[in-house]
């Protein structure tokens, strides 16, 4: 609880700074009439609300569970992450159509402007980056929060080498070549992302996982006959659920069944990383035998 509730404080810090730098990046791409700048501002703005998103859902993610809401608000960061990958796939679209405008009809650009801005959103992104550094190695939402201060930090830094060429050469185009690249980056990053947390919400499999192998690492006992209407899935970053049916060959008792059931807990928590563990015993029942059954 004390490490949700600082990540909750860097994450309202990191709003903060990157309004400000949204904000002052704007003015400043408009008065220098720099593309990369308004780019870059463009993507602070995206870190801001994507940031907010982040902030609602971290906070949702810690609520207890009711029986309305038997899971609570355990998918509330996977969608955010999903919201945010999605919003910077559209605005690398963006960038990559007005770069490619600009490219063909540059624009004179007052590179002081952009050197300047550029370093200011070098520091406060730095800054952020470094805040949700820890905590985004183990959360889906908060990775796609420092993922786009990361991005935009690297943005920043191109847009401060383009400014200083564009100062000492005059290469105007060199304001499109640096939207297009940052275009392209978010691009990349964000269909990771949207791929990721899209798995998680449509209930895929984890890539970690093995199916058949999982299948014959739970097969302890000889009194089992088959593992069938197999289902593994991801909640959320901490928890990967399991349900199965077990048919045995015997009609054993409920705690012959519990004893079983103690070591195959145990091995899926060990071996797949499978935290909770629903299965269903059977003892001749006529229902499909399928290791995957459609419901």
């Amino acid at each position: 609880m004390a490490q949700h509730r600082k990540t909750q404080k860097y994450l309202g810090l990191s709003i903060l700074l990157n309004a400000v730098i949204t904000i002052t990046q704007a003015i400043g791409g408009v008065l220098s009439g720099s593309l990369a700048l308004l780019s870059d501002a463009l993507h602070n703005f995206s870190d801001v609300i994507s940031l907010i998103i982040s902030f609602v859902a971290n906070r949702y993610a810690t609520k207890a569970a009711s029986e309305e809401k038997t899971f609570g608000y355990k998918r509330a960061e996977i969608i955010a992450a999903f919201i945010n990958a999605a919003s910077l796939i559209i605005l690398a679209s963006f960038l990559i159509y007005e770069s490619i405008l600009r490219f063909i009809t540059p624009e004179p650009i007052q590179a002081d402007w952009v050197i300047a801005l550029a370093i200011l959103g070098i520091v406060v992104n730095g800054l952020s980056v470094l805040l949700l550094h820890s905590s985004a190695a183990q959360n889906m939402n908060l990775k796609s929060a420092y993922l786009h201060l990361m991005s935009d930090m690297s943005a920043s830094v191109a847009v401060l080498l383009g400014g200083i060429t564009m100062y000492y050469y005059e290469w105007f185009w060199v304001d499109s070549v640096l939207t297009l690249g940052i275009a392209l980056y978010l691009l990349v990053m964000g269909y990771q992302l949207l791929k990721d947390s899209f798995h998680v919400l449509m209930l895929f499999t984890p890539d970690s996982i093995d199916l058949k192998k999982l299948r014959l690492a739970i097969k302890i006992d000889p009194r089992i006959q088959n593992i069938h209407h197999l289902h593994v899935w991801r909640v959320n970053e901490y928890e990967n659920h399991l349900e199965a049916h077990i048919d045995f060959n015997e009609n054993i008792s409920i705690a012959d069944f519990d004893e079983i059931l103690e070591k195959i807990e145990a091995i899926l928590l060990n071996d797949f990383g499978v935290n909770h563990v629903n299965i269903q015993p059977e003892y001749k029942k006529d229902d499909n035998k399928n290791i995957i059954v459609q419901d």
